[in-house]
């Protein structure tokens, strides 16, 4: 498994972040992105995880295209990149590298309230 710090981790992230086209990231006001070595027992239940399946981001906020007038003073949404699983996944620093982006442009997909149908569609 490729290993690296999360000092490293996190410098990656913004660097994927920063090429991701700005039509995906102009509309991130309001959004944490951050990071954890891996998801939680409640996310892998509350998601419905089976125990031979991974996870290596997600989204939890409430997307735009299902916020009201009434939407105000709200906690950030959070994007969350899960480091052990995106290691375990990959062989060399590139695929890193375009695991994250991809990573990042799925949650942030789901942050404009697009579905997993809808962004596999889109990846074709």
């Amino acid at each position: 498994m490729l290993s690296i710090s999360d000092e490293e981790f996190e410098r990656l992230i913004g660097e994927q972040l920063d090429l991701l086209p700005e039509k995906y990231v102009r509309g991130l006001d309001n959004v944490l992105i951050t990071f954890e070595d891996d998801p939680t027992e409640e996310q892998r239940k509350e998601l419905k995880l089976h125990c031979n399946q991974t996870l290596f981001g997600l989204y939890q906020g409430i997307p735009r295209t299902r916020r009201t007038n009434t939407y105000n003073l709200v906690t950030p949404d959070k994007i969350t990149i899960f480091k052990n699983p995106i290691l375990g996944h990959v062989q060399n620093m590139g695929a890193l590298r375009e695991q994250i982006r991809h990573t990042l442009w799925h949650e942030i997909a789901h942050h404009y309230g697009l579905g997993h149908e809808q962004i596999h569609a889109l990846e074709q």
